[in-house]
């Protein structure tokens, strides 16, 4: 996915989100910042992106979005129970209407043969208590995981909460 694809994508979420006069917000790990970056790329995507954090350490994404310790003591960082709290501590934090949490493993180290080097988890919340998490694993350079892990996230809110 190039830096065109991301910004159709963007523009897409905003048009739908000044729809529906309703915000997102983002909680990044391994995406540093990217999906923060590929919103506000967009002329007056202040209108309905309302902040992001980067969580990159344990501590960031406790003491930023509220993930438990024992849930990171016992399921780890990169994990469908951490990124569910994420997002949801996200959209509560900055009183968004849409939250998406990205934690994964970029490589080309860190990762196990239970979570390989590419693994990213994904969840994106939104009104109703509604949470959509997923696994991916992605293929290619530390690189090429965080551009495909910005394209799946936005698609991914696009696709389950935005396209109706």
């Amino acid at each position: 996915m190039n830096d065109q694809a991301l910004q159709r994508l963007s523009r897409q979420i905003g048009e739908q989100l000044t729809q529906r006069q309703a915000t997102v917000t983002a909680a990044e790990s391994c995406t540093g910042g990217w999906i923060a970056k590929v919103f506000t790329d967009i002329s007056g995507s202040s209108a309905w992106f309302e902040r992001g954090f980067v969580t990159y350490s344990n501590e960031a994404k406790q003491q930023l979005v509220g993930v438990q310790a024992g849930t990171l003591a016992q399921y780890g960082a990169v994990s469908e129970q951490t990124v569910q709290e994420m997002a949801n501590g996200a959209r509560k934090a900055a009183g968004a209407d849409y939250a998406i949490a990205v934690s994964g493993i970029a490589g080309p180290d860190g990762g196990t043969p239970e979570k390989p080097v590419g693994s990213v988890w994904f969840a994106i919340a939104g009104p109703a208590q509604r949470t959509v998490t997923q696994l991916q694993v992605f293929k290619g350079d530390r690189d090429a995981v965080r551009r495909q892990s910005v394209g799946f996230a936005l698609q991914t809110l696009l696709d389950e909460f935005l396209t109706n």
